[in-house]
């Protein structure tokens, strides 16, 4: 038996500008935004090529306190890539980080070990590992 994860809800103040920022500026695909009934509003948007989507909204969506969620990861195969698409769209990224090294000095095998840092404008907490393959 599979079992997938395929929706995460992510806890946000405003909509509107939730859906801006993983839109726009993180380049998420927007599945749907729907508003099937009076007060009720959900935005569902996916990473390109993930498997998994996230969720917000209004009125359908667990209540929970905008920013709350912490521990959020993505997994690209070309970390530096990444930095560079972020920061130039304006999202506020870390700079790259080798686990258990520090800063990233251009060199080091970023594989499995490098990893950003970035908070939707709620303050939902994303990381994002570099793996090009898996151990």
């Amino acid at each position: 038996m599979e079992w997938t994860l395929e929706v995460v809800v992510v806890p946000v103040s405003d909509v509107d500008r939730a859906k801006a920022f993983y839109a726009d500026q993180l380049g998420f695909v927007l599945d749907h935004d729907i508003a099937p009934a009076e007060g009720v509003r959900i935005v569902q948007l996916t990473p390109p090529g993930s498997g998994c989507s996230v969720v917000f909204g209004r009125g359908a969506v667990p209540d929970m306190p905008p920013g709350s969620l912490k521990g959020l990861q993505l997994v690209v195969k070309d970390l530096p890539k990444a930095h560079a698409t972020l920061t130039e769209r304006g999202v506020d990224v870390s700079e790259i980080q080798v686990h258990g090294l520090g800063a990233w000095d251009g060199q080091a095998d970023l594989n499995n070990v490098g990893f950003l840092h970035f908070a939707d404008p709620d303050g939902n907490e994303w990381t994002i590992q570099q793996i090009t393959a898996r151990r």
